[in-house]
């Protein structure tokens, strides 16, 4: 184990990946449940994707972390699957199979893009200053995602606004949250698996942690059948461009998918790899021209890119790396024994399934609220003195929590980025791929305002 993951060369234990491990599987478990409920909205199977989902996640994970040996687990990302349901199956059109299809192709784009290096220029494109601002952007997004599970931020007419403390899961998170940062601040080892593990037992006598009811192992088996390989069925891939008048919508809505899931990788590996290590320089700017992948944001982005398509031929929307990993790497997490630790934990959960999802959200939202916190040091290092500087590293690091998004985060920095260089008439100074970038976040932006 020492040899495969190289501990000790990567500064920590087996035990810290263990924990780590938990952590993250915790913080990210309730994918398990609300993806089969989100895209069993559009006519699939609750119980297919309920298992398209978990193997999607061991398999994506497993590859993470024995190949690229990081600290990153995968699963069908939030966001991404809502889009799959209410933009493309209910707004567009489109039946499941064709959706499934769609997110196949964008899977296969996914890995040229990845085969040909394209993703790792992109990242040697990004400035010092925005990928700061993108690592303390992450924070912000993850702390938001956070309050946002728990309810206490509410939303009336628009308007945000403090929930009222009437309700158990707010107090379980007020409780969980001063209860890891005691933790952490007395320097205890696992203080946020051990926060999580508390709230939670906290929460079985104030109503709180309840077990759901779900579709037995059993029936979500004989279910799979209906998803697996639906997209190569007559209703799946032959279908999506059977209409030629389709053909441009099709091919929008693919670049929507392959935008969104590309940036959304790389602004996670950007902004929680630098700063621990987990990706040194080299691993971030080397431009190898040989073939095969030498490091380890090679591999990392090998294994996110297959993921997708894995996913598709099982039966669920875009499979991504998950933001949340940052609160396994928050807890000590370096290697991709923490990876192993995930994947394990989400194959037990396959018959676990009404266990796992009791955990609620208000004992997982305190660590990736700290988590979040960590994160924020990030922005120290841009010099919010220097407005031509501030303005870009605002808008990415602000508009992934406003606007729900890491990519749109990462799309307004590029925008604004590019405009601060052409007033300052530095123009050269901005890399040839960013221009491409942004010009297609721009015509993103323009396509699906049309659709």
């Amino acid at each position: 184990m020492e040899k495969f993951f190289q501990l000790k060369a990567n500064g920590t234990t087996a035990g810290r990946e263990v924990v780590a491990g938990l952590t993250t599987f915790f913080a990210m478990a309730y994918i398990i449940a609300v993806n089969p409920t989100l895209l069993s909205q559009s006519g699939m199977e609750w119980g297919a994707v309920f298992l398209a989902t978990i193997i999607a996640s061991v398999t994506g994970t497993l590859v993470m972390g024995l190949v690229a040996n990081v600290p990153y687990a995968l699963a069908p990302g939030m966001g991404l699957n809502a889009f799959f349901v209410y933009t493309v199956c209910f707004t567009l059109g489109f039946t499941w199979q064709q959706a499934l299809s769609m997110v196949f192709i964008c899977g296969l784009l996914n890995i040229f893009i990845t085969v040909t290096k394209i993703r790792k220029y992109i990242i040697k494109a990004i400035p010092r200053s925005l990928q700061n601002a993108i690592g303390g952007g992450i924070g912000i997004f993850v702390a938001y995602i956070g309050i946002l599970n728990v309810g206490i931020v509410t939303f009336s007419s628009g308007v945000p606004a403090l929930a009222t403390l009437n309700q158990p899961s707010f107090w379980l998170f007020l409780i969980g949250l001063a209860l890891t940062i005691i933790l952490l601040v007395c320097n205890v080892k696992g203080a946020i698996l051990i926060g999580i593990i508390v709230s939670s037992l906290l929460g079985i006598p104030m109503g709180v942690t309840v077990t759901t009811e779900t579709v037995s192992f059993a029936e979500a088996c004989s279910q799979l059948p209906s998803t697996f390989g639906a997209i190569f069925t007559s209703a799946g891939l032959p279908s999506l461009f059977a209409d030629p008048a389709k053909v441009p919508l099709v091919l929008i809505t693919i670049f929507s998918f392959s935008l969104s899931d590309t940036f959304d990788t790389i602004g996670t590996f950007i902004g929680t790899g630098r700063r621990t290590g987990i990706f040194s320089d080299e691993d971030e700017h080397s431009m190898e021209t040989t073939p095969g992948f030498k490091s380890k944001m090679d591999r990392a982005l090998f294994a996110d890119a297959t993921a997708t398509s894995i996913g598709a031929i099982l039966g669920t929307s875009n499979t991504t790396t998950y933001v949340e990993s940052a609160a396994g790497i928050g807890a000590g997490g370096r290697t991709g024994l923490t990876s192993m630790v995930v994947a394990v934990c989400f194959a037990v959960s396959a018959f676990l399934a009404t266990f796992v999802s009791a955990i609620p959200f208000a004992a997982t939202a305190p660590a990736l609220v700290v988590v979040g916190i960590m994160m924020l040091s990030a922005f120290r290092e841009i010099q919010w003195d220097d407005f031509s500087e501030a303005v870009p590293a605002f808008f990415a690091g602000i508009f992934m929590a406003l606007c729900y998004s890491i990519s749109y985060g990462i799309a307004a920095g590029f925008v604004f980025y590019c405009i601060t260089k052409v007033c300052k008439k530095q123009a050269k100074e901005v890399h040839p791929i960013l221009w491409v970038a942004t010009v297609l976040f721009v015509l993103n932006f323009v396509l699906l305002a049309n659709l």
